[in-house]
């Protein structure tokens, strides 16, 4: 057990994710945020962030908090009335996390995500450069469902799989749902006193799914199925995960500490898992020929330039997977477009310092960045 949790715990994790549930941020009876613990988290991601690690939140409750303020907290709401709450609440949920980070003196930035900004490919793609900008200016990203803009559906169904997706979308390499259960069992323990702890995971097996039980009564909408769901994404995308005990205060510190959690182990890394999924995954659209020297820097592991870049063939858009090709047209690489092709026209041939001049705006210094170029097999 030790092993497993030196193995897998959160010391050697460089972008994390975590999830805070309804029922741990939000008092169910009054509709108040419990400050102090959210004070102990942000001490917690203050911690974590001096060792060297960035953090992103995924915080629920806007709509548990902002239903205390509109009157409304008996009984079921319409779908109005929810995205109301979560109108009201995500303000007063939004200062609540930037007056208890500033006192570590850490930026909170809110952003708010709809289940197209993960899944459309051109939202995706800004979403992840948001999000990621604000990691390199040291702020950390509280992030929820844009509850006031949902139509079909008020949630993503939650925030378990919004936070897998998440950490999916920043190649983030850990997520910990922080839960009102220290982890996976083999039924659920407060229905079922034999139920059995599992430390560890490393496949969503049929016989790993067959344990999840239902959602218990209360503000959360979540419960163990999300939570494997959300395995399942993370798992895909390489990135281990860890289902915690958040009631207590510090629990970040807890897990940090070797408290017991299940772990969920992919059997790659962020950047292997995604590499694999351009190279096989994707239908590339266009053609880049490039010439001997970005040939050169390609095979020693560095990115594609425009210099380097010779011809441009079809029509792709930004974020498009293409083929890099040699000047006989053989296939030597493959990868995602920072550009479009008629952008990528515009500069092909050019040094990365000319781009913005030639384009108007300032966009990646590489055509295509080595994390998301594939060589391929000879």
């Amino acid at each position: 057990m030790n092993g497993t949790r030196t193995k897998s715990g959160l010391a050697q994790s460089k972008r994390l994710v975590v999830k805070i549930g309804s029922a741990l941020l939000v008092d169910e009876k009054t509709g108040a945020i419990r400050r102090q613990w959210l004070d102990a988290l942000a001490d917690d991601v203050a911690e974590i962030r001096q060792a060297g690690t960035e953090v992103l939140l995924v915080s629920s409750g806007a709509i548990a908090v902002g239903r205390r303020h509109l009157g409304l907290l008996d009984g079921a709401l319409k779908l109005e009335e929810k995205q109301a709450a979560a109108a009201t609440g995500q303000a007063r949920l939004a200062h609540a996390y930037q007056e208890t980070l500033a006192r570590h003196d850490i930026t909170a930035a809110q952003v708010l995500l709809t289940l197209g900004d993960t899944e459309e490919r051109r939202r995706h793609l800004n979403a992840r450069s948001t999000l990621q900008t604000l990691l390199r200016f040291a702020c950390v990203p509280v992030i929820n469902e844009n509850d006031t803009v949902a139509t079909a559906e008020i949630r993503f169904g939650d925030n378990d799989r919004l936070a897998a997706r998440v950490a999916a979308m920043v190649s983030a390499d850990a997520l910990v749902l922080l839960s009102d259960i220290d982890g996976l069992y083999t039924a659920d323990p407060r229905r079922n006193p034999e139920a059995r702890f599992i430390p560890e995971v490393t496949e969503i097996t049929p016989e790993i799914e067959a344990m999840a039980g239902e959602a218990l009564p209360g503000y959360s909408s979540g419960g163990m199925v999300t939570k494997l769901a959300a395995a399942r994404v993370a798992l895909g995308a390489g990135c281990r995960m860890a289902i915690a005990n958040g009631r207590q205060l510090h629990p970040l510190k807890a897990i940090r500490e070797g408290g017991p959690c299940s772990w969920f182990l992919p059997a790659a890394t962020p950047l292997t898992a995604r590499k694999t999924w351009i190279q096989g995954a994707l239908k590339p659209v266009g053609k880049l020929v490039v010439d001997d020297g970005a040939l050169k820097a390609l095979s020693s592991g560095k990115s594609l330039l425009p210099a380097g870049v010779v011809t441009v063939e079809g029509r792709f858009e930004r974020g498009d997977a293409v083929i890099v090709a040699d000047a006989q047209g053989r296939e030597v690489a493959r990868g995602l477009s920072a550009y479009s092709a008629e952008d990528a026209r515009r500069i092909k041939g050019h040094k990365s310092r000319e781009i913005e001049a030639l384009l108007g705006y300032r966009g990646r210094d590489e055509m295509i960045h080595r994390d998301d170029l594939v060589l391929s097999r000879s």
